[in-house]
């Protein structure tokens, strides 16, 4: 059995209309989940396929960190799939640090943040002080790469051209793009 803590703001997505979503989680993962409303604690046990079950905790994390459940759920879509987070805060040197340097990532109108999503093919999602990544091992490494190059204070075009030399070459590569389509910051 595997605990996680996930903001208390994220319980009801994670538990959705009547437990819909919680119910979906378990059955696709294979999972059962106990979650305790009052402190956000979700205990995960494996039900069955011991593969399948160990995505369970990242998929409750995933929706903890702002992913809508859908989009957490493609982590089960192959062994390949990763969820990975950046901690904006750890890059900061104090809150209004954080603030600018978590507007770098997200972009004016939330066009960084699309960037990344459309030419890596990734699900990204700015929450409180994390960029959470959803997507394959290229995909993932594309976006932590830009994101870290955007903390680091490297200017947002030269940020723009990596990712695209990358999109170039994974598309080159046939990697496949399958992003959940409507995803946010």
């Amino acid at each position: 059995m595997q605990h996680v803590k996930i903001p208390q703001d994220r319980i009801g997505v994670l538990i959705g209309e009547g437990g819909e979503t919680m119910r979906e989680i378990e059955a696709a993962a294979e999972v059962r989940l106990d979650i305790d409303s009052e402190n956000g604690s979700v205990a995960i046990d494996t039900v069955g396929d011991p593969v399948r079950g160990l995505k369970g905790p990242d998929i409750v994390r995933a929706i903890g960190r702002g992913f809508p459940p859908e989009a957490a759920l493609r982590l089960l879509e192959d062994e390949m799939m990763l969820f990975d987070l950046v901690d904006i805060d750890a890059a900061a040197r104090n809150t209004n640090d954080m603030k600018r340097k978590k507007g770098r990532l997200i972009g004016e109108g939330g066009r960084t943040r699309e960037l990344m999503e459309e030419l890596t093919g990734a699900d990204v999602v700015i929450y409180g002080s994390t960029l959470g990544i959803i997507g394959g091992p290229e995909q993932v490494d594309a976006v932590r790469t830009a994101a870290e190059m955007l903390l680091d204070g490297a200017p947002h075009g030269s940020v723009y051209s990596f990712l695209e030399d990358r999109h170039n070459e994974m598309k080159h590569q046939g990697l496949q793009y399958h992003r959940f389509p409507g995803g946010q910051s």
